[in-house]
């Protein structure tokens, strides 16, 4: 699958999965919700900690981000029929954003999702700088 389609498809998806691993190499995955900005002609995705509950605001995907940068967003479509299947990922390098880039991706966050137009997010947000879009699809 080209980039370019790999990145359609991706940016269409509610949801995507964030894989990231700690400064010894232990993965860590969750699902995120994400906007993407372009930032100098590079796609930046951003997602923030928002108001959900969580047993604390020390999370550990962003504890792994400061260790190590590296990271990976996948999102995928399964089907029964498997001639529809397809994934597409966004391997990035990630840190909490500060000043414009945080203002434009809350802005871009609460423009693709109305709960964050109805509660701003309030908590650190990150930038994932992408370097690489790849995927996969059963038919062409």
């Amino acid at each position: 699958m080209p980039a370019s389609v790999a990145r359609e498809l991706f940016l269409a998806a509610p949801v995507a999965r964030l894989a990231t691993a700690d400064a010894a190499g232990v993965p860590h995955l969750v699902p995120v919700t994400f906007a993407c900005l372009t930032d100098n002609g590079t796609d930046v995705l951003v997602f923030a900690v928002d108001h959900k509950p969580k047993t604390t605001t020390r999370l550990r995907r962003l504890a792994t981000i400061a260790a190590n940068p590296a990271v990976c967003f996948l999102v995928d479509e399964y089907d029964d029929d498997w001639s529809r299947l397809w994934w597409a990922r966004a391997d990035a390098l990630a840190a909490v954003v500060e000043g414009g880039i945080r203002d434009r991706g809350l802005a871009a966050l609460a423009g693709r999702y109305a709960q964050y137009r109805e509660q701003l997010p309030s908590g650190p947000v990150v930038g994932a700088r992408v370097t690489r879009w790849t995927g996969w699809r059963a038919r062409s």
